[in-house]
């Protein structure tokens, strides 16, 4: 019987931590990380993004994920970021969202989402456009979503090595089914 492949998609609002926790959850675990892409997209376009723009930033993560699940690596794939936030980032720019994203949300059902709590400091950048009571707003938006998908997610918490002890043992857990 072949293996089922694991992947793990770390959520949550802007500035708790999710690129750390992904680096760090990549190497104790040697897993295939696939790194944000909106955030590098958004600071190359040197203007205002637009709904094309999180269209694109959506359609590249389909992409992505259509990639790595024909994949014949064992390795655990996490993913920076997914099309959770990007589904609800366009929802609160423009009241609409594409509707292929549903789809490939449907097939992540085996995936542990990391969805990241606002208990950690923001920091301002010049990405970054959803501090203070958004950030909480957003936080229950994704949860929301998750919960409608039927999804499988744990909240991790904490500040520093705490948070990222408890994201790994969530990992391990995960891992180890």
């Amino acid at each position: 019987m072949a293996e089922t492949k694991k992947y793990i998609i770390i959520t949550g609002p802007e500035s708790t931590g999710k690129t750390t926790l992904a680096e760090n959850i990549t190497q104790e675990y040697n897993c295939l990380l696939l790194p944000e892409f909106a955030r590098e997209y958004i600071v190359n376009l040197k203007r205002k993004y637009n709904y094309k723009d999180i269209t694109d930033i959506a359609n590249h993560q389909i992409k992505q994920f259509e990639d790595v699940f024909g994949l014949c690596s064992q390795k655990p794939i996490i993913f920076d970021t997914f099309l959770i936030i990007t589904k609800i980032w366009m929802i609160w720019n423009s009241g609409k969202y594409e509707k292929r994203i549903d789809e490939v949300l449907s097939q992540t059902k085996d995936a542990l989402y990391l969805l990241c709590y606002p208990d950690i400091e923001w920091i301002k950048d010049d990405v970054r456009e959803n501090g203070g009571e958004a950030r909480l707003k957003l936080f229950q938006e994704y949860e929301k979503e998750l919960i409608s998908y039927n999804l499988n997610y744990v909240i991790v918490k904490g500040i520093g090595d705490s948070r990222l002890s408890n994201a790994k043992n969530f990992v391990k857990t995960y891992l180890e089914k």
